[in-house]
């Protein structure tokens, strides 16, 4: 097959081009991002047509990237999933050779590394919120992942809510340890407080109050927040939830992991655990606890609103690099 040539930056335009049309905006947003590190490598090797690309290269780019980020194993992860998914694009285009992307390696992670490290990683978490708010809003779905990611409740928590415990007028929703009637908090008494909800946070829970929540109470004839048809949602079932939303396909990205959607184990009814992109819960707390840490929020303000310690913060939640800590800090340091 004779190559094409095409520069790196004409490829990128056409393949942004071409998700624009078929993927959310976030997602467009996060492969663009994510794709800018390989034109960036690309520049510094003088590499001004794409059909130069090989298996070596790509590895080259792997290890490159690697130590520009001081990339943990599960952001490894998402940027070469990512990059295989753009070289598969330029097959497509007889841009490089045939079966090039499946030469692009990414990090095995192992179960014990996937409980410690993973995390949802923002631009997904985005993508993720944005396909829902377009095409299942105010669903028990995007609700939960609303309060998971906005809040950084765990799950035992966010499960515990009552609408009574939603104040849309304070923008507030009010933490309780109810032990007694089977929703207690990890913390106890120590974990209750309120929290601050943003007003786009306010408008999904009051959508979701008046048209979608099933009208029902618990065993205990409370009214709890996030229900089923059956009462409050159980465990279980919110780990379900995220497992099915956090699959890549299911919010409009195309499959980083080349399985055929036909045959696919992972979308098989029960199955979607066994998607390696999907997440539980915990995920969610994580990343979104890292994500405000490199917004700059304070270690303090993050630790009162999640409830742990800053020492739990630093060998549990934190995921940002050592480089991303310094550069943080070289902003309030500059000037003095």
């Amino acid at each position: 097959m004779e190559l094409e040539s095409i520069d790196p930056e004409t490829a990128l335009e056409l393949y942004i081009a071409e998700k624009e049309t078929s993927v959310a905006d976030a997602t467009v947003v996060s492969h663009k991002s994510r794709l800018s590190f390989l034109l960036r490598w690309c520049e510094e090797r003088n590499i001004e047509n794409l059909n130069e690309l090989t298996g070596r290269r790509l590895q080259e780019f792997r290890l490159w990237r690697r130590n520009v980020g001081d990339l943990t194993k599960v952001s490894e992860k998402t940027q070469m999933d990512t990059v295989r998914v753009f070289v598969k694009w330029l097959e497509s285009i007889d841009a490089v050779e045939q079966n090039l992307h499946k030469k692009v390696l990414s990090p095995a992670i192992t179960s014990q590394e996937n409980s410690r490290d993973v995390m949802l990683e923002t631009d997904d978490a985005e993508a993720m919120l944005a396909f829902l708010e377009r095409y299942e809003y105010a669903s028990i779905n995007h609700v939960t992942a609303t309060l998971l990611w906005h809040t950084m409740l765990r799950m035992g928590s966010v499960r515990a809510l009552d609408v009574e415990d939603y104040d849309p007028e304070e923008q507030s929703l009010r933490l309780r340890h109810r032990p007694s009637t089977d929703t207690p908090l990890k913390n106890k008494q120590e974990g209750e407080r309120i929290i601050a909800v943003s007003g786009e946070v306010c408008l999904v829970l009051d959508d979701w109050i008046r048209e979608q929540r099933p009208e029902v109470t618990d065993d205990h004839g409370r009214n709890p927040l996030l229900t089923t048809r059956n009462g409050r949602v159980a465990k279980t079932t919110l780990r379900t939830y995220c497992y099915q939303m956090t699959r890549p396909c299911e919010y409009g990205q195309e499959c980083p992991h080349d399985r055929d959607t036909a045959d696919c184990e992972a979308l098989e009814t029960g199955g979607a655990s066994k998607c390696p992109s999907s997440v539980s819960p915990h995920p969610f707390r994580r990343g979104a606890i890292t994500h405000y840490l490199q917004s700059d929020v304070p270690e303090t303000v993050v630790g009162d609103r999640a409830n742990v310690t800053s020492d739990v913060i630093d060998q549990h939640y934190d995921q940002r690099s050592q480089k991303e800590k310094m550069e943080q800090r070289r902003g309030y340091l500059d000037d003095i």
